[in-house]
């Protein structure tokens, strides 16, 4: 009996590894399918894997490393043949979400992302600070082999940090929101109406405003507001899922307010939109969701208070704390 379980551990991690190298594969083959070339470069504005990698790391801890190791192999040996500055890439993309875990290790970060400084966390060092890795050893590496000019350096580097960031912005809340959600045991039929309502909101007034010359793209952000409110993170990450890949759609066809600006002009309007709304959902998220939690903390106080006063002065005065509303004797 011991003898196959020390079998199945070693299994048990290999296919972890596995399913996480797989995961990260798929995710950047999807990514792939809006790339756009910066400055000699190509880049997506929004890397889905590296907020598969970090949700991966979280959940599983570092020893599925290899996994996204494998996985950015597996990527970069489907766009082109491989070369030197290959296996750099690989070790960038790579080391990029370990720092970004080891971070929010350092930091104290909770999955729950139920506290305002877990979702600053998750922004500042996950997002913005983790994905300096990969972008600096990536474009560095590319403009050391010729393939990025000297001039567009900042340019392309600024196009592959933003597109890793909102990786971990747009897909690692949603993820770390699916494995924590449960179906709540009392729910009605009418339950989900409100959220399919929600949803379906977003998506044709996404549409809306990125088919439009008008400059209308700021009336998402009430609806981000409207999930955040109602149904913190699990409710605004499919929301901002939805606003970002929409407005991917609309900015590399050039349709409606992307329609008559350059390449780098697409990519400032399109980070700057992705990254409001990943902000507005996921901090205010978890601002509802931190008073929340406190709000149920002061009521276990209060009821452990009552108990202790009922013990302690038994009767009917005792029996009747707290009073009712509205009652207004002393």
């Amino acid at each position: 009996m011991t003898r196959n379980q020390d079998l199945r551990r070693p299994l048990a991690a290999v296919l972890r590894v596995l399913a996480v190298a797989l995961a990260y594969f798929v995710a950047g083959r999807l990514g792939l399918i809006q790339q756009v070339v910066v400055a000699g470069a190509k880049v997506t504005p929004l890397w889905p894997p590296t907020g598969i990698a970090l949700t991966c790391l979280l959940l599983l801890g570092l020893r599925i490393w290899p996994g996204i190791a494998l996985g950015t192999f597996a990527v970069i040996a489907t766009i082109g043949p491989l070369h030197p500055a290959s296996f750099g890439i690989i070790a960038g993309n790579t080391a990029a979400p370990i720092t970004a875990y080891l971070l929010l290790r350092a930091t104290g970060f909770r999955i729950e992302l139920d506290r305002l400084r877990d979702g600053l966390a998750l922004v500042f060092l996950g997002a913005l600070g983790g994905m300096l890795v990969s972008a600096t050893v990536g474009i560095g590496l590319l403009r050391l082999t010729g393939s990025v000019p000297g001039h567009d350096f900042w340019s392309a580097w600024s196009a592959w940090w933003t597109g890793d960031a909102m990786g971990v912005l747009v897909c690692a809340p949603l993820l770390l929101a699916l494995y924590r959600f449960r179906l709540p045991e009392d729910r009605g039929p009418f339950d989900l109406i409100e959220p399919a309502v929600l949803l379906a909101g977003t998506v044709l007034v996404t549409l809306a405003v990125t088919n439009s010359h008008l400059s209308l793209l700021f009336l998402v952000f009430p609806l981000l507001i409207w999930a955040a409110l109602r149904f913190q993170l699990i409710g605004a990450a499919p929301c901002v899922l939805v606003v970002s890949v929409l407005a991917i759609t609309a900015a590399t066809a050039h349709r409606g307010p992307f329609a008559h600006h350059g390449v780098l002009q697409t990519m400032v309007i399109l980070q700057a939109l992705n990254g409001a709304a990943a902000l507005t959902g996921l901090l205010l998220s978890a601002i509802i969701a931190e008073q929340q939690s406190m709000y149920r903390r002061i009521e276990l106080a209060c009821r452990g208070l009552a108990e202790v006063v009922a013990r302690l002065a038994p009767g009917e005065a005792a029996s009747n704390w707290p009073p009712p509303e509205g009652d207004d004797q002393p």
